[in-house]
C-alpha cells in the first residue's frame, strides 16, 4: 500500500531528454557561431566551420523533441494526465505563448523605434528630417500579396477553430479531420506565397535597418508558421489514430492556441509593417 498513488499529481521518472536537449542546443549554438566566424581559424576549429556541427545539433534537438513528446502521449494514455496535471499543461503552454509575445514585441519595438526616429546611415545620430522607409527602399504593396496572405492565414485559423469545435462540442471526427487538413493546406500555401514574396524583394537583409527589421520580424513569423503547420499535422496524425477524445485533447488545444497566436502576430505585422511602415 506504500506505493499506491493517493494524489492527482504526476511524479515524473528520471529522464535523459532534458540533458540531450541541452547538449543538442549547445552544439547548435557552437555550429552557428563557427559558421558565421570569419574564415581565419585554423586546425581543429577550422574543420568545424562547415554546417555539419550545426546540423548534428539540430538533429539531436529534433530527436529529443520527438522522443520527449512521444513519452508525454504515452503518459496521457496510461492515465497520468489527471485533471490537475492537465491544468498545469495548459498553464505551461500559455506561459510559453506569453514568452513568444515578448519575443515578437522586441522586433516591433525595433521597427517602431527606427520608423519614428530614423537614424543617419552611420547609425549613431538621428536624422534632422528623417525619412521612413529609408531612401531607395521600395516596399511591398500591402494590398496585393500581403492582403491575400492575410486572408489565407485567417481562413486557416477559422478551419482550426472548426476542427476544435467539431471535436470538443460535437464529437464530430470527420469535422475534426477535414478542419485540420484545410488548416494545414492553407498554412502551406501561406508559406509558399511568403517565399515568393521574399524572392521579389527589392531590398536585402543587410545594408539598411528597414530590411533587417522586415526580414527578422516576418521571417521569424514565417518560421512560426512552419512550426505551427507541423504541430497541426501531428495533431491530424493523432486524430486519424483515434488518440483524441471529446474530453481529453490538450495537445490539440495547444496547437489551436499556437495557430491563433500566429494569426494575431501576422495581423499586427500586416497593419504595422506593411501598411503603416510602408
Amino acid at each position: 500500500m506504500a506505493h499506491v498513488k493517493n494524489h492527482d499529481y504526476h511524479i515524473l521518472n528520471p529522464s535523459v531528454w532534458p540533458f540531450t536537449g541541452a547538449v543538442g542546443a549547445f552544439v547548435m549554438l557552437m555550429g552557428a557561431v563557427l559558421m558565421i566566424t570569419p574564415a581565419s581559424l585554423s586546425g581543429f576549429w577550422a574543420a568545424l566551420q562547415g554546417p555539419w556541427l550545426f546540423l548534428i545539433g539540430l538533429g539531436l534537438v529534433l530527436y529529443t523533441m520527438f522522443a520527449w513528446w512521444s513519452e508525454m502521449v504515452t503518459e496521457s494514455h496510461v492515465g497520468d494526465h489527471t485533471p490537475v496535471v492537465t491544468i498545469g499543461l495548459r498553464m505551461g503552454f500559455i506561459m510559453f505563448i506569453v514568452s513568444e509575445v515578448m519575443f515578437f514585441a522586441a522586433w516591433f519595438w525595433s521597427f517602431f523605434k527606427h520608423a519614428i526616429y530614423p537614424m543617419d546611415p552611420d547609425g549613431m545620430s538621428p536624422q534632422v528630417e528623417g525619412v521612413w522607409p529609408p531612401a531607395g527602399i521600395e516596399t511591398f504593396d500591402p494590398w496585393h500579396l500581403p492582403l491575400i496572405n492575410t486572408l489565407i492565414l485567417l481562413c486557416s485559423g477559422c478551419a482550426a477553430t472548426w476542427a476544435h469545435h467539431a471535436l470538443a462540442h460535437e464529437n464530430d471526427r470527420e469535422g475534426l479531420k477535414w478542419g485540420l487538413m484545410l488548416a494545414i493546406a492553407l498554412g502551406v500555401v501561406f508559406t509558399i506565397f511568403q517565399a515568393y514574396e521574399y524572392s521579389h524583394a527589392t531590398f536585402g537583409f543587410d545594408g539598411n535597418i528597414y530590411g533587417a527589421n522586415f526580414f527578422m520580424a516576418t521571417g521569424f513569423h514565417g518560421f512560426h508558421v512552419i512550426i505551427g503547420t507541423i504541430f497541426l499535422f501531428v495533431c491530424l496524425m493523432r486524430a486519424l489514430a483515434g488518440q483524441f477524445t471529446q474530453e481529453k485533447h490538450v495537445g490539440f488545444e495547444a496547437a489551436a492556441w499556437y495557430w491563433h497566436f500566429v494569426d494575431v502576430v501576422w495581423l499586427f505585422l500586416f497593419f504595422a509593417v506593411y501598411i503603416w511602415g510602408g
